[in-house]
């Protein structure tokens, strides 16, 4: 299997990917992936038994859906065109596992040199207008199977293209928890401490999490938020405007940048509570299920697939999107009620570790790819 990815960050589908790795290889097959540079995630493809080879191809993003700058990933696509399929014959893959809609190359490559591609879909743009959502998704028709992370997902891309439901499955992905996951602790002594982990973009709304932190404060509450990630190359100057943010409000001695750690559980034992403040869609919510699995109660917004990511769960807050000042109020919530939401975030851990467990979503990836 020739396995075909945008990134080599270590963060939601990159992570997903590796179980999908794991069952392919477990199966015995020979699995190769091409990433467009290195990162940590390589090291953990060839710990996994993966062989990994460097090879770049346009990544569609929203921005190169502008008149200029599609011109501009046209050209790129096609440039991309020799290189990849040199790859292709190279690697003698029987099939094409593209992870992820953002990398159109290996999709119609693949299948005009004659392979079968299934394409991994962990994305669903639904408040994107019709047009794009189009744009996006039509080079899809050229898979021979999609696998969708969500419901939601597969509903905002059968509604921008129809006729991919029929070749397209649902498997919710597998996310392994920590080795042996800990209660939170019994008594808050202050300050209470708050979790972020993802990307530090607009969309995932760290802004909203310190926002919060200042609303916490200002009713009297003795608060720590730590933010766990890193930006996007490019996207610097959010970060210089979270921080800008950060000094504004007076927040240094509360606010803590932890940036990209390749390991999130000891930060997830570290807290008292997850938050997960997204401001836009969610394809699903792998941190989401990451702080359930820790055993952490979790405040997250009620929208798209962080709905069903967390659904189910009595350890979960789920607040309006880009409210800092529900945020604040679902924490100091948990906090009048501590002994009741620790009990149900170890209760919930055990749920999660069967609904997400590596073993069942490895089983149902490789009976697809198999078909």
């Amino acid at each position: 299997m020739l396995v075909a990815h945008p990134s080599a960050d270590l963060y939601g589908s990159d992570r997903v990917l590796l179980e999908s790795v794991g069952g392919m290889v477990s199966q015995g097959w020979r699995v190769v992936v091409t990433v467009p540079e290195p990162g940590p995630l390589v090291a953990e493809l060839t710990l996994r038994g993966a062989e990994v080879e460097i090879c770049s191809a346009p990544v569609l993003r929203k921005s190169a859906l502008q008149p200029r700058e599609f011109l501009r990933f046209v050209l790129e696509v096609v440039k991309s065109l020799k290189p990849c399929g040199r790859l292709i014959s190279r690697s003698r893959a029987d099939g094409i596992y593209v992870n992820t809609i953002t990398i159109p190359t290996w999709l119609v490559l693949g299948r005009l040199m004659g392979r079968s591609v299934t394409c991994h879909v962990h994305e669903a743009e639904g408040s994107a207008s019709t047009l794009m959502r189009r744009l996006i998704s039509l080079p899809l028709v050229f898979a021979s199977r999609l696998i969708v992370n969500s419901e939601f997902s597969l509903e905002v891309l059968t509604e921008a293209v129809p006729l991919l439901r029929r070749r397209a499955t649902v498997v919710y992905n597998g996310i392994p928890g920590p080795a042996e996951p800990t209660m939170a602790r019994a008594q808050l002594n202050t300050p209470l401490t708050l979790l972020f982990i993802g990307r530090l973009s607009p969309r995932k709304g760290p802004h909203i999490a310190i926002a919060a932190v200042q609303e916490l404060r200002s009713r009297g509450a003795s608060v720590r938020l730590d933010l766990l990630g890193a930006v996007f190359p490019g996207y610097e100057w959010f970060e210089a405007k979270l921080k800008e943010q950060v000094n504004r409000l007076g927040l240094s001695d509360s606010v803590h940048f932890l940036g990209f750690q390749p390991d999130v559980w000891p930060h997830i034992e570290a807290a008292d509570v997850v938050v997960v403040p997204s401001v836009v869609d969610e394809p699903f919510g792998n941190t989401a299920v990451e702080a359930i699995l820790g055993a952490r109660p979790l405040v997250v917004s009620s929208t798209s697939g962080l709905k069903e990511a967390s659904a189910g769960y009595e350890s979960v807050q789920a607040i309006a999107p880009d409210r800092s000042d529900l945020l604040a109020t679902s924490a100091e919530h948990l906090v009048a009620h501590w002994g009741t939401f620790r009990k149900a975030a170890w209760e919930d851990s055990r749920l999660a570790r069967d609904r997400h467990s590596v073993v069942r979503y490895q089983r149902e990836i490789i009976r697809l790819l198999s078909d």
